[in-house]
């Protein structure tokens, strides 16, 4: 038997679903009952796949940029969309060292603002 990936949405109204039964391929016991979907398994593929990817590569950001073929502000909006479609409320991160010299690198900020901001860092 092929296991499909689980759906978490309805195809005909967009509700729901729940799984039904649980069943084990070794002994052939099957549980019946209404178990919730996890919460990861709810995610669209897309963000679900995005997840794996980030977290394979420990969530170094450069990593997943190459493995990815994706920019930087890329890869951080994809993060932000994993994060507000788990629930969580997607507060402004702080910058850290890596957001600045990547800012810095791509001009959008002067050498004087990096400075400023990487010694409040430290403080």
């Amino acid at each position: 038997m092929t296991a499909h990936r689980m759906i978490a949405r309805c195809p005909v109204c967009e509700g729901a679903m729940v799984v039904s039964e649980l069943k084990c391929e070794r002994c052939d016991v099957a549980v019946r009952g209404s178990f919730e979907v996890p919460r990861l398994c709810r995610l669209p593929g897309d963000i679900y796949d995005f997840l794996v990817v980030f977290i394979r590569n420990r969530g170094v950001i450069r990593e997943v940029e190459r493995e990815l073929g994706l920019s930087y502000p890329t890869v951080r909006a994809r993060l932000d969309a994993a994060i507000a479609a788990l629930g969580f409320e997607a507060a402004a991160p702080a910058l850290d060292r890596e957001d600045i010299i990547a800012q810095l690198e791509r001009g959008e900020i002067s050498p004087e603002e990096a400075e400023r901001q990487l010694r409040g860092e430290e403080e």
